[in-house]
């Protein structure tokens, strides 16, 4: 499974060399001893979560899960996850945040949602992770799309069983189609409480050592959204009634991260672009950033180059510095290691072949990142 890794991820990682060892205890202090956590060896003990406040981190995104996990058999699956979490602890990744819930669909065992699309084995990939994972001292974080389901198409095929497909069924308003996909809607407690669920399900089952969510927040800007909702709640403000529906929501899941386990840590990936963060998705990032009980790190998707003309690589890089400055958040710093080779369309005229003529450029983002007051970083394949 090497080929899972991008071609500069040896010369990129090695640069992390020392960022492993710093352990986040019980009351959020540091422990180096020994150089690295391990998973408990008696089987029978309660699970200690394993984090790391100075992540170098990894996602494993449902995108790659065709080449690894559809048609294979458990044992064949098991296999490629032993060979990336050993390729990724080679290279010194501590902390991995695998895809457990993408479009509303299940990677572990579940009673809210059917199971994954490209799961079509009888195992378990979430448990089987976890155990190659911590065998070999990395941090396995449950990643979920809060809000984000399956296509209409998909939908089709979901059981009647499940709530989801329940709310459709009987017209309820808190399930949106937004350009043929469908789309939790978080003005409501409903939608609040299925969160809270789907996270304690998890929580209850696994020994995960906490729950990441990412940029999927409000799908659209188009008033007609939820307009009923907003026009009954006596709002005068549409964007700032959204953001705080989306503060409540994510404060309800870490709050429930926190209920089962205060060591365990809750994480928000959201985009790099701190305005579009307000204006297209209405997530409150700076409040994130700056005040306890929403998250315990932020992982802001930096995904630029150093020429980028819109959000450049260092000036984007010491914005969401002064966010986290003087916080108990801890910043992790998300690139783009998929972007190498590739033209970058968005990234203006002048900066649109960085990433296809400097194939070193995530080697010198992580050497800016670690001369930054960052606690790490995170790449995305």
């Amino acid at each position: 499974m090497k080929k899972f890794f991008a071609a500069a991820c040896a010369a990129a990682f090695l640069m992390s060399v020392g960022c492993s060892s710093i352990v986040r205890t019980a009351d959020n202090t540091a422990n180096t001893e020994g150089g690295e956590s391990k998973a408990p060896v008696n089987e029978k003990a309660a699970y200690e979560p394993l984090n790391y406040r100075e992540q170098v981190g990894l996602w494993l995104p449902y995108v790659r899960f065709p080449e690894y996990m559809q048609g294979k058999s458990e044992a064949e699956f098991r296999k490629a996850v032993a060979q990336i979490m050993e390729d990724a602890a080679a290279d010194s990744v501590n902390t991995a945040y695998f895809h457990v819930r993408p479009n509303g669909d299940a990677y572990y065992a579940s009673e809210l949602f059917p199971k994954g699309t490209y799961l079509d084995g009888d195992y378990d990939p979430l448990e089987i992770v976890l155990e190659e994972a911590h065998k070999r001292g990395i941090s396995v974080h449950g990643w979920i799309n809060p809000l984000r389901l399956q296509t209409a198409e998909q939908m089709n095929n979901v059981p009647d069983s499940f709530i989801v497909k329940k709310w459709i069924n009987a017209g309820e308003p808190y399930v949106k189609n937004v350009g043929g996909r469908w789309y939790l809607d978080p003005a409501y407690p409903e939608t609040e409480e299925l969160l809270r669920n789907s996270v304690r399900e998890v929580l209850d089952n696994y020994d995960v050592d906490g729950i990441h969510i990412d940029d999927y927040f409000y799908p659209t800007t188009d008033p007609e959204f939820d307009r009923i909702a907003f026009e009954t709640s006596g709002s005068g403000d549409l964007a700032q009634w959204r953001i705080e529906n989306v503060n409540r929501f994510v404060k309800a899941m870490y709050d429930t991260v926190k209920a089962k386990d205060k060591r365990l840590v809750f994480g928000i990936s959201p985009q790099g672009n701190i305005d579009a963060d307000y204006n297209s998705q209405y997530a409150d990032v700076r409040r994130w950033s700056s005040e306890e009980g929403f998250c315990d790190y932020i992982v802001p998707q930096i995904y630029f180059g150093f020429e980028n003309e819109n959000s450049p690589f260092l000036p984007t890089l010491n914005q969401w510095e002064e966010l986290v400055d003087e916080s108990k958040v801890s910043l992790i710093i998300g690139l783009a290691a998929y972007k190498l080779g590739r033209e970058d369309k968005w990234a203006g005229e002048a900066a649109e072949l960085e990433w296809i003529n400097d194939p070193d450029i995530i080697s010198k983002q992580i050497m800016e990142v670690k001369k930054s007051s960052a606690d790490g970083y995170a790449l995305y394949y």
